[in-house]
């Protein structure tokens, strides 16, 4: 593919994110914008977009024809449209540097994925809950996860995790919960989630497979999730409010998609110094070990 090729290809996929995010279908968007339906589907699998289609379609989705077009940077305040954002630059990525608490979704187990919309419905208080919206929110999000961890699986770029101890032994504590839960039944079967998620680390750290690394930070942490996502010599940078475990977030806040040089080197330096000060290999594992022995 030519540069110019890449770029309209990438702004197919930016409108597919923001659509999602949005609960439209090609159709609705179609009806609402007065282009045909056709034309919506070449659009979103990359081919060249009218101009007055795309101020149409950017209006309609309430983004600005900037970060449509990927301009600076790509702005999201929906985790479907970053999540399915996050899952397009995966699947062309050669090496990915995840800081997302408490541990990467790529390296988590199927049991993770079993639990997690029980979690993220838990974690909307009932006050301001639409149980439709709600559901369907959820139904979204866990799709495009699930979709992200099946290509990883497929491609397995190379990958470097830095996890926190103290998230983890949060996460340990508490359980996988989206709130706290009064029933100990449930919570007790959280806990055992939350404990098999952090032997599966241990496990991954004392025998690592090809291309996975794994620091553990015994350190403070930046207040914020993000990834440096790779493809040969370029990247981009996913800043993120969203979090999947202890008390998971996906419903507020404004996540970020870059590929401004400064940023980059800025994220790339703060995770290669995590990364020198991180424990590794036997060592982190028998970290781990004690905090399993701590929350037996």
């Amino acid at each position: 593919m030519t540069s110019q090729e890449n770029a309209i290809a990438a702004l197919g996929g930016r409108l597919r994110a923001y659509r999602l995010g949005k609960g439209l279908t090609p159709d609705e968007i179609a009806r609402r914008t007065g282009i045909s339906r056709a034309a919506i589907y070449r659009y979103e699998a990359g081919q060249p977009m009218r101009v007055d289609s795309l101020g149409k379609i950017a209006e309609l989705l309430g983004v600005s024809l900037t970060s449509l077009l990927g301009v600076g940077s790509e702005y999201f305040s929906s985790a479907v449209s970053f999540f399915e954002r996050m899952r397009q630059l995966e699947a062309e990525a050669d090496h990915i540097t995840v800081l997302f608490g408490p541990v990467s979704y790529l390296l988590t187990t199927d049991a993770f994925d079993a639990v997690l919309p029980d979690v993220l419905r838990e974690s909307v208080p009932s006050e301001v809950a639409d149980p439709e919206r709600d559901t369907a929110h959820g139904a979204r999000v866990t799709e495009i996860l699930r979709s992200r961890k099946e290509t990883y699986r497929q491609r397995r770029p190379n990958i470097v995790s830095l996890v926190s101890a103290g998230e983890l032994e949060q996460f340990l504590r508490e359980g996988f919960v989206g709130a706290h839960l009064p029933d100990e039944t449930t919570r007790a079967e959280r806990r055992a989630v939350a404990r098999s998620e952090v032997e599966n680390i241990a496990t991954l750290l004392a025998d690592p497979p090809m291309g996975v690394q794994i620091g553990v930070i015994i350190d403070a942490l930046p207040g914020s999730s993000f990834q440096v996502i790779g493809q040969g010599p370029s990247a981009q940078v996913l800043v993120s409010p969203f979090r999947l475990g202890t008390f998971a977030n996906t419903r507020i806040g404004v996540a970020t998609v870059t590929a401004a040089q400064e940023s980059v080197d800025l994220h790339q330096s703060v995770a290669r110094d995590l990364w020198r000060r991180s424990l590794k290999g036997q060592p982190a594992a028998d970290l781990l070990g004690e905090l399993l022995a701590k929350y037996s």
